[in-house]
């Protein structure tokens, strides 16, 4: 899968502090983990992602937050990096829109929270693309709520054009999936930038991505 993070900036150097690390889908030792308490950790970990960034999510921070020990963290998260990515799992990034009846409306309607300022979940990814980069956990959280939800989207919207008799070709599927998943890193790392008007996502939609899923309608090369 295609990351676009390269040119995108927001690096972040992020102090941890170690603790045991334990084999992956070990069960944590003791008594069972309180669900509730499990929700609460992860509740305070998106906030302080989404309002103070991935630089300030430490095991400090978070229990004192949700007046918990730091033993029950790591208990559950053997890094905030693995809490990050738990954290984003329990979120959807990216909705399938209902069927429009078109591949331009389609797209649209993907392309709709586009028109809103980003949620808090978003604004809680937004935090990791630039970490992202140089954190195999954080790259797994990012693709599994944010890269592979797009990709699957794209994929229904191509079926569906599908069915309606018109089949994209599937490198065209692909460069699609591409650009969308580097325009939606870019709107997440452009804090301050307002949302987009729905005649700006029209446009968007009518005048690059539409051109790459039928070649004969873009600008031909000189």
């Amino acid at each position: 899968m295609l990351w676009s993070l390269h040119f995108l900036g927001n690096d972040c150097t992020v102090t941890t502090t170690d603790v045991p690390q334990r084999t992956s889908g070990a069960r944590p030792p003791g008594r069972p983990l309180s669900t509730e308490l499990s929700g609460q950790l992860v509740a305070v970990a998106m906030d302080i992602l989404a309002d103070e960034g991935w630089g300030r999510l430490n095991s400090d921070r978070v229990a004192a937050r949700a007046r918990a020990g730091k033993a029950g963290i790591y208990r559950r998260w053997p890094t905030m990096a693995a809490l990050a990515r738990h954290a984003l799992s329990t979120t959807t990034l990216v909705a399938v829109p209902e069927d429009t009846g078109s591949l331009t409306d389609d797209l649209c309607a993907l392309l709709r929270p586009w028109t809103h300022a980003l949620t808090r979940e978003e604004r809680a990814a937004a935090s990791l693309v630039g970490a992202a980069r140089h954190d195999e956990e954080l790259r797994a959280g990012l693709d599994e709520a944010l890269v592979h939800p797009l990709a699957a989207a794209v994929r229904e919207l191509a079926d569906r054009e599908a069915a309606r008799g018109r089949e994209l070709p599937d490198e065209r599927v692909a460069l699609l999936g591409q650009v969308l998943q580097a325009l939606w890193l870019q709107r997440y790392t452009s804090f301050g930038t307002a949302p987009m008007t729905t005649a700006q996502v029209e446009h968007l939609v009518g005048d690059v991505l539409l051109p790459i899923t039928d070649p004969e309608r873009a600008t031909p090369r000189r």
